[in-house]
């Protein structure tokens, strides 16, 4: 169900997990919550010889991120499909769905894969590849604002090189649509800010664009695209999806924003771990998959709107934290994803690894790059249980 941007679906059943029991499958998908959802290992012994990780790191990982801010927060942490770390301060990891923010922009992109996937197979109105230009799909943008918008693909709007209004200049994240598409009077929206695939700027407005892609491709809204083939798959039970307003012909439309709790943004990590299986169903393309363990473009080093990262740790959507440069891509592994938002989203497939949190507003919470870290390092040396 998704409901406005200011309420969250928080009356989901809260059950009990289900029993452990046997070694651990490759094949293991939790229920949906309401179902028993995630298995969890609370027992020292078990989180050594069933999950591969050190407990005692753990809890100086519980500590740590305790000890980072005062805000209410929901982390988890997944081994080899089970929970082996949940912390939960005034916020529930089940039900509590505050923003996810920056967290959406992989969601989005990996909804557009989807999407992007289900039209080479003939079931979309339209056909689209990450190498199309994107503006041929969104209508409501013409006449173009500027004529360098055509020549922007897809895949430029998931990996930041679009040069559509970039953070940091004075423009507000949430916006009309006219604005947001460059119509609103306002120069900054309606004029790029490089040539397309020249350089690296971290959009919002991008996204917003993206899922109006989505929404013409398939024929139907993005968030309801998003929820049967994607959330439904994967059993996630509890979102909402937020929506822009705008003058006719667009009028209101819901853009990629987004809230989920902790474990259900885990579900989709574990998706991606898994190569995009959901049990016996290829929920996310394999391709796509594979293309987020590397940059989507060729823009190199620290660029003026790259928080001080590398260029090269953005790919479709998701980030490579390892490829963020200098200090903070230390000791992670090369094929971790993530994306940082309120809160993280991250998983990978070396190690077997989700982890995730959510944070409310305001504050500074812990450094993203070094919760995965911290994780990463508690898991166990092969044969060492």
């Amino acid at each position: 169900m998704a409901i406005s941007l200011l309420s969250a679906c928080t009356n989901m059943a809260d059950k009990g997990m289900t029993q452990i029991s046997g070694p651990v499958k490759g094949d293991y998908f939790p229920p949906p919550e309401s179902q028993g959802g995630w298995r969890k290992l609370d027992d020292p012994q078990q989180i050594r010889q069933l999950a591969g990780m050190d407990p005692s790191k753990l809890e100086d990982i519980r500590q740590w991120l305790l000890a980072c801010d005062d805000r209410p927060f929901a982390a988890v942490v997944i081994r080899n499909g089970y929970i082996v770390l949940e912390i939960e301060r005034h916020c529930s990891a089940k039900t509590d769905t505050n923003s996810t923010a920056s967290v959406a922009k992989a969601v989005c992109a990996t909804v557009l894969a989807i999407a992007s996937q289900e039209s080479l197979q003939g079931k979309t109105p339209r056909r689209m590849t990450f190498d199309d230009p994107a503006f041929k799909f969104i209508p409501w943008a013409y006449p173009l604002s500027d004529p360098r918008k055509a020549q922007i693909t897809v895949k430029q709007l998931l990996n930041h090189t679009s040069g559509i209004t970039p953070e940091g200049y004075g423009v507000h994240n949430y916006v009309r649509w006219e604005y947001a598409l460059g119509h609103g009077g306002n120069g900054k929206t309606a004029k790029l800010f490089f040539d397309p695939g020249t350089d690296l700027g971290y959009s919002t407005h991008a996204f917003y664009h993206a899922a109006l892609v989505c929404e013409n491709v398939t024929g139907v809204p993005y968030d309801q695209y998003a929820i049967e083939h994607l959330f439904k798959p994967l059993g996630i039970e509890t979102w909402w999806f937020g929506y822009l307003e705008g003058n006719e012909p667009i009028g209101s439309r819901p853009s990629h924003g987004l809230g989920l709790s902790a474990r259900e943004m885990a579900r989709i990590a574990y998706c991606m771990l898994r190569d995009g299986r959901w049990g016996d169903r290829q929920v996310i393309p394999r391709w796509f998959v594979e293309e987020t363990a590397a940059p989507t473009h060729s823009v190199r080093g620290v660029r003026a709107k790259t928080f001080g990262r590398n260029a090269e740790s953005w790919s479709h959507g998701w980030e490579l934290p390892a490829l963020m440069g200098g200090e903070m891509g230390r000791d992670i592994p090369r094929d971790a994803r993530f994306k940082p938002g309120m809160g993280v989203i991250s998983f990978i497939p070396s190690l077997d690894l989700v982890i995730t949190r959510k944070a409310g507003q305001g504050g500074k919470g812990p450094p993203y790059e070094e919760y995965i870290r911290r994780v990463s390092a508690a898991v166990l040396p092969t044969g060492q249980k």
